[in-house]
């Protein structure tokens, strides 16, 4: 996979940190595609010392409607999905800026619903997930990875009761998890590019709760 620092390609976009080396964060989008929302996201994980990789999982696709984007999601093809998540893993943890054996993975809504697969598919490799209004039916049990998730408490796509049911699974087998409930907002309140949807206090608290299990979780993996 060809990547860049701050450039987008057709494989992603990667962020690298001041000091040129850091712990890595592989960042996935939700059903818009790979769009300005997320490249900053990879940025603002680059300025805490981050090395943030979002790959494109769509190929070039990229749209701002709800209904383009429920066509874009019902082309997708699972197991294309699937490896082109499973190369962006492979190519952030090959890439000589990233310390340690393990990394983070950061989704959003479809993203996170292939951040919980991959925790699955690749225990030995991510050490923490961070889930935005995104759910899964995996299994956890496979997993050796710590959970954060953020959840809206009005979310027509994503209800709390399917939320804290998968918090209920994640602790039954066996894994750390902390899910948070965010009154009064529905879904893609952390996203500053859905003016209908975004929450400026709760994106704040939601991303310094983000850096704080990040960092709790993965710079003690850190071989320097």
């Amino acid at each position: 996979m060809e990547v860049r620092s701050g450039i987008k390609t057709a494989s992603g976009y990667l962020a690298l940190p001041r000091s040129g080396k850091g712990v890595g964060v592989l960042v996935l989008h939700a059903w818009w595609g790979l769009n300005g929302f997320f490249e900053t996201l990879c940025d603002r994980l680059a300025q805490q010392g981050f090395v943030a990789f979002a790959p494109d999982l769509y190929a070039g696709a990229v749209t701002s409607s709800i209904e383009e984007a429920e066509q874009l999601v019902s082309k997708v093809d699972l197991e294309t999905t699937q490896t082109r998540a499973l190369q962006a893993l492979n190519t952030l943890r090959s890439h000589p800026a990233v310390q340690g054996e393990r990394v983070g993975v950061v989704g959003c809504s479809f993203g996170a619903a292939w951040a919980l697969l991959l925790s699955t598919l690749r225990p030995n490799e991510v050490a923490a997930v961070v889930t935005f209004y995104g759910l899964y039916a995996v299994d956890f049990t496979t997993s050796r990875a710590a959970y954060l998730g953020h959840f809206a408490e009005h979310d027509d796509w994503e209800p709390l009761d399917q939320a804290r049911q998968m918090e209920a699974d994640i602790r039954a087998a066996g894994r750390e998890v902390h899910f948070y409930v965010y009154p009064g907002i529905g879904h893609w309140f952390f996203e500053e590019d859905r003016p209908d949807a975004y929450h400026a206090e709760s994106a704040r608290l939601a991303w310094e709760r983000t850096l704080s299990f990040l960092r709790s979780y993965l710079y003690p993996k850190v071989v320097i």
